[in-house]
């Protein structure tokens, strides 16, 4: 029977305190994130990185000093390859913090397997961290030959939209008992200069968008960019804009995360605290958020089917 190793990647999270500094670091690091030259760039990581804890810790306080993202990752492992079945092995590895790529490389030789899947959990291909994973995979994986078959993207892959729109439904019905529901749909933001140099997140963002509007037969849903950091201009709009404005005219809001498929600091914190603290202040009568997909069966039987069907392809 030909045995088959998939790879899941995440970005990572810190697992306590002690390791939010050597992952806002290694996130800065990458040239995929900051590109420049080293030695300048080393030396900027390092700054940045130290100005961030400021922000950092008090966010990872609220979720009890680490991010949830690492176990989300492996239940969505352990559901996908119950999904799969008896001749597929599920591995995890994350970009800015363990488990790393030579680490799960290791395991997955272990495995013996006859071909790898490479899996990104990231709905929509960005330079920044499908790119940038697959890179670091490449470079601890080069010379082993075993075929490799590479999933890029799946913005509007049906099982991903489905439970998307069998978590949102009840939610917008809960939030319609307020008045006529304003829903925000939001994915993490990039600058403008990285979508200016062919990045095309943007592009399949808006895939995904328009597929979820069309299935939830909604006219005036927002899509909008959360998470930004740093001088630049980022691409828009703002939905900390968008949540005062609706807010300010009393509509109750519906929140649709749609670049996550699994919660972390972004959602728990950001979204389910900061921004309905916001939201409430402005006057929203309600604020709903949906949850991520994480391991809603119709979003596993997606994954399942991608890897399936995946098309040979060298990495």
């Amino acid at each position: 029977m030909k045995k088959t190793a998939v790879v899941l990647f995440n970005l990572g999270g810190p697992a306590s305190e002690k390791d939010i500094y050597p992952f806002l670091f290694s996130l800065f690091y990458d040239p995929a994130i900051l590109s420049l030259p080293n030695p300048l760039r080393y030396v900027l990581a390092k700054v940045i990185s130290r100005r961030r804890m400021a922000k950092a810790r008090p966010i990872y306080a609220q979720l009890g000093g680490g991010s949830p993202l690492l176990q989300n990752t492996l239940d969505q492992a352990i559901s996908l390859e119950r999904e799969l079945g008896e001749s597929y092995r599920v591995f995890v590895v994350m970009r800015h913090a363990p488990p790393f790529a030579p680490d799960v490389f290791k395991n997955v030789k272990a495995y013996g397997p006859d071909e790898v899947v490479l899996l990104p959990l990231y709905p929509q291909y960005s330079i920044t961290t499908t790119e940038s994973a697959f890179k670091a995979w490449g470079k601890v994986t080069k010379g082993w030959e075993v075929p490799i078959r590479v999933i890029p993207s799946y913005p509007t892959q049906e099982g991903f939209l489905e439970a998307l729109q069998d978590l949102t439904l009840p939610l917008y019905e809960k939030a319609q008992q307020h008045g006529s529901p304003q829903v925000l749909l939001t994915a993490h933001g990039l600058p403008e200069k990285t979508i200016k140099k062919g990045d095309p997140y943007q592009n399949q963002v808006e895939e995904t968008a328009k597929k979820l509007m069309d299935n939830l037969s909604l006219k005036d849903a927002i899509l909008c960019y959360q998470s930004r950091v740093g001088p630049l201009r980022w691409i828009g709009p703002s939905l900390e804009e968008e949540i005062i404005k609706a807010s300010r005219l009393e509509r109750p809001l519906v929140i649709v995360p749609l670049s996550f498929v699994s919660e972390h600091s972004e959602t728990l914190v950001e979204l389910d605290i900061l921004l309905r603290d916001l939201a409430v202040k402005e006057g929203c009568p309600a604020y709903e958020r949906v949850s991520t997909v994480q391991t809603h069966p119709l979003f596993i039987q997606g994954l399942a089917s991608l890897v399936k069907l995946a098309s040979c392809d060298d990495l």
